[in-house]
Formats: C-alpha cells, structure tokens, sequence
C-alpha cells in the first residue's frame, strides 16, 4: 500500500499560477504554448511548470510503461517525446489521479529541463494583420503608424 504524505512545513509543496506566457521547446520546436501554467515548488527542489493538457502538442508524444510514486503527489505516468529522428524517453510526466493536497496538477504535464526548454515565451497567436499594418504596402510607404524604434544609436 502507497504511504500518502500531505505538504507541511517539513516538506512544504506550494502551487501558483505564473503571470505570463510560458513555452516548452524540444530541439527547437515549441510542444508547448501557454498563458495558463502552474508552478510547483515542493521543499528544496528546483521550480516546476505544469501546463494544461490542451496546451500541449501530444503528436510528438507516446506513452511509456514507466509509473513512479510521490507520497506527496501520487503515481506519475510518463511520455516518450519523438521529433526529426531524436527521442526523448520519458521526457514528459504526468498525475493524472493526483493525492487530494495536489488535486491542481491534475492531467497537466511537466517536462525534465535537461531534455526540455521551458521559459518565458510569446503566443503564436499574435493577430498577423497587426504586422502587415506596418509593412510597406509595394507603394513606399507603410500601411500603418511606424513602430517606435528599438535602438536609440544602431551601429553604422
């Protein structure tokens, strides 16, 4: 029988929401794109984001055999990420019947970051028409307001 252990002060285990976008990139291809990560910080271990299910692109993933315990968080199934020839076994982790303590990480997955960039990211989702306002038309001249610039003194 799975000993069940509840967060405390002892083994603190804290969960927040993280204020921006965040991206999982595997061998330079984005798998993941989400404004509605998780972040785990549990006792002294590094910090880890948990994105939605739906957030992430399962076509690069398998399902493994691998099953390990947490007695703070419960069994955790694993994925195999396979993209251009490079394969990532059970790279990719989830709870999907987490303990009660833990019931937010529910089906969201985490990623090992020796295998998988997670950071700050931009949506893939930016309206296209807002960067075609900017463009030259063919006439000379932009479509739109000029953006502001980006460098004060750009090098000669």
């Amino acid at each position: 029988m799975d000993v069940v252990k509840v967060p405390g002060a002892a083994h603190p285990i804290t969960i927040d929401g993280h204020a921006g976008r965040m991206l999982a990139v595997f061998k330079g291809h984005v798998i993941a794109d989400s404004g509605d990560v998780l972040i785990l910080k549990e006792a002294s271990y590094k910090p880890v984001a948990y994105f939605p299910r739906a957030d992430v692109d399962m076509a690069f993933m398998a399902r493994t055999e691998l099953d390990t315990y947490c007695p703070y968080k419960g069994h955790a199934a694993y994925y195999t990420l396979s993209m251009d020839g490079d394969i990532a076994e059970n790279a990719v982790w989830t709870y999907e019947n987490p303990h009660p303590a833990m019931e937010l990480i529910r089906g969201r997955l985490a990623f090992y970051p020796n295998v998988v960039e997670v950071r700050e990211g931009h949506s893939h989702h930016a309206d296209p028409g807002e960067a075609v306002r900017h463009t030259d038309s063919g006439s000379g001249a932009s479509q739109g307001e000029h953006w502001a610039p980006t460098a004060t003194n750009p090098p000669v």
